[in-house]
């Protein structure tokens, strides 16, 4: 019996780590698109908040990117799915966060 738990307790883990994945992706490209709107150079500060708000373990695989068209920003965070344990093996796939938000316009 003690096998079948154990191995239930290291599936429950790594559900939450792909949660937990999940929502740091889609955080992290919501604070990029924001700090995207109000900054001169969007790219860059886009980019930049993007990795800010990310966890050391989850910066390894990190990608994001962002963009601009018709006044709103957009952001896209690809992170990936560790095994077990945050910075060390992944799963060979990404999850992905989406955002955008309204450029702000100045006076």
């Amino acid at each position: 019996m003690t096998p079948l738990i154990l191995l239930t307790l290291v599936l429950l883990w790594q559900c939450v780590l792909l949660g937990y994945t999940f929502t740091l992706a889609a955080n992290s490209a919501d604070m990029a698109a924001r700090a995207g709107t109000a900054a001169e150079d969007r790219q860059g500060a886009c980019q930049a908040a993007g990795m800010e708000h990310l966890p050391g373990a989850w910066t390894g695989g990190a990608k994001v990117t962002c963009g601009e068209s018709g006044g709103l920003v957009t952001a896209d965070v690809h992170l990936k799915v560790p095994v077990l344990f945050p910075g060390t093996i992944a799963f060979p796939f990404e999850v992905d966060g989406h955002a955008g938000a309204v450029v702000e316009e100045g006076d």
